[in-house]
This record gives C-alpha cells, sequence and structure tokens, in this order.
C-alpha cells in the first residue's frame, strides 16, 4: 500500500497498532463480510472519499493507514490533512483506491476508528479553546475506553490538550484513599519519599486548605484540587503562592463542564484536568463515499 499526505501523530509502537487493528477487524469481519462478497464482483476496483459531516479536529491518521495496509493490501491511500487540522463539514479527510470488496470490508472498522478519535479531538479542541486567554492548559485522565487509552491519548494532543499520566506505573497520584490508609496526608508523601527511587513524578490530591496547609514545607511538586469551588480553588492559589518553598503546580479536577471551565481557568490553576475528552465525547459524524468503479 502506498501512503501519502499528513503524517499523523504516533501513538503505538507498530506491533501494538497492528495487532489492535487485527483485533477490531476480527470482531467485524469474523469468517467472512457475505453482504460484500455476494454483491461485489471479484475484481472490481474503487475510489473512495472519506468526508466530515460536521465541523471537526482531524485525527486518527495512522490507525486508517494500518487498517487498510491489514484489510486492503494493494490500496493508495491519500491521507489529505494532518491530525490536529480543524476542517468544516464537507472536507474530503481521505481518499483512497483498491479493490471494492476489501475497501467495503473496512469501511465501519476506518469510520469507528476515525470518528471516535476524531470526535476526542475536536470536543479537546473545544475546551482549549474556552480556557485559551487564561494560560491553564487542558489535560485528559485515565477515563478512557479499555484497550484504546494510547489512541485516545493521541487525540486529545491533536485537539491541543496535553497527556496527564498514562497509567498507574508511570506518577504517583495519591488520592484521598491512600490518604486513608495511610494515616494522613504528610504520611501518605513521606511514605512515598521513601519508596520513590526512581524519581517518578508526584501529585497529591487534596480536598480542603488544610490538608494544602498540612504539605507547606514538604516540597510536594503538584496538587490535584479535587471537586472544589471556585472560591476554594482561589483560595489554595493564594496560599501556596505565599510558600517559601517552590510553588506546586495546580490542577483543577472534577465536573469540568464546558459552561464552567473557563472561570476555573482564571482562578490561578495550572490544568485543569477534564474526565469527559475520553468518556463522553461523542464520534465525530463520517461517511465513506464511492465514487465510482472499475473493472
Amino acid at each position: 500500500m502506498s501512503k501519502m499526505g499528513g503524517e499523523g501523530v504516533s501513538f503505538l509502537d507498530q506491533e501494538s497498532l497492528a495487532q489492535l487493528v487485527a483485533r477490531t477487524l476480527a470482531e467485524d469481519v469474523g469468517d467472512g463480510d457475505r453482504t460484500t462478497l455476494w454483491t461485489v464482483p471479484p475484481g472490481l476496483r474503487m475510489r473512495a472519499r472519506i468526508v466530515a459531516r460536521q465541523d471537526l479536529v482531524v485525527a486518527g491518521g495512522e490507525v486508517v493507514f494500518e487498517v487498510l495496509r491489514q484489510a486492503a493490501p494493494g490500496s493508495a491511500l491519500h491521507l489529505l490533512l494532518p491530525d490536529g487540522t480543524r476542517v468544516p463539514a464537507g472536507t474530503e479527510l481521505v481518499v483512497l483506491d483498491g479493490p471494492a470488496r476489501q475497501i467495503l470490508t473496512a469501511e465501519r472498522v476506518l469510520l469507528n476508528f476515525l470518528g471516535r478519535l476524531s470526535g476526542v479531538a475536536t470536543l479537546t479542541r473545544r475546551f482549549v479553546d474556552a480556557v485559551a486567554d487564561t494560560g491553564a492548559a487542558i489535560t485528559d485522565t485515565r477515563k478512557t475506553t479499555p484497550g484504546l487509552r494510547a489512541l485516545e491519548k493521541a487525540a486529545v494532543r491533536a485537539g491541543g490538550g496535553v497527556n496527564h499520566r498514562f497509567g498507574l506505573f508511570d506518577m504517583i497520584l495519591i488520592k484521598e484513599n491512600h490518604i486513608a490508609a495511610a494515616g494522613g496526608v504528610r504520611r501518605a508523601v513521606e511514605a512515598i519519599r521513601r519508596e520513590n527511587a526512581a524519581g517518578l513524578p508526584v501529585e497529591v490530591e487534596v480536598t480542603r486548605p488544610s490538608q494544602v496547609e498540612a504539605l507547606e514545607g514538604l516540597g510536594v511538586p503538584r496538587l490535584l484540587l479535587d471537586n472544589m469551588s471556585n472560591v476554594e480553588m482561589r483560595r489554595i492559589v493564594e496560599l501556596v503562592e505565599g510558600w517559601t518553598d517552590p510553588r506546586p503546580l495546580l490542577e483543577a479536577s472534577g465536573d469540568m463542564t464546558l459552561d464552567r471551565v473557563a472561570a476555573v481557568a482564571r482562578t490561578g490553576v495550572d490544568l485543569i484536568s477534564v474526565g469527559a475528552l475520553t468518556h463522553s465525547a461523542p464520534s465525530a459524524n463520517l461517511s465513506l463515499l464511492l465514487e465510482g468503479a472499475e473493472r
């Protein structure tokens, strides 16, 4: 297969991406696409276009290429726009030429991946635009579709957001249950300090100002302000600005909607984590249109 056009965002090693696509195709195709096999003549070739049916931000180009590589070898794929491009409804995103049977069999998997990832990127861009004049950044969470985390986090980047930790292994996030089990927020932080020989980034979830006051002097680099009112967040911003040790990065979390996010950003926090980017983004509306066929 030849590939032309914009390059997508790299988010998975090739082997992992190939395995994911293979599982997805197997789920959809099973032992054969009966409709296509019984209606489309063998040897027929076609040109098709994938078209945006709504305004969107493109994401998922590399997945599209891998689906066609596996499902329709010998096809030519033209990715017309790179991931992260904002386009109006009616824009052609992909043009492909190849065996009609294979392309039609791959149609739904292609549109599912491209629609899902472009939907995440599109919603992310709406949040990013909402805080554009504040200096705050929009970040994702681990509330992702099982098995699709790497793809969805890449789509968040395509939409202008930043990625939070990928999983439980690459960052320390001390949450309220850890604090309760450890016997308090200071004890939890001290326990992490003893064990964190690898120097993983550390963040501590706090739900009230008294917990923040208890952390002064411990050098915690990042605080997660969970489910706080805007007034409470502003109070904590002012509190840490008076510390003698370096000011921690402040991340707001909990019930972050488009209606609220700009006001949250104006409290002075640095990051706003939005679970909805990945758990509630609607898939973008796309169509695959057959231009014509030739023998």
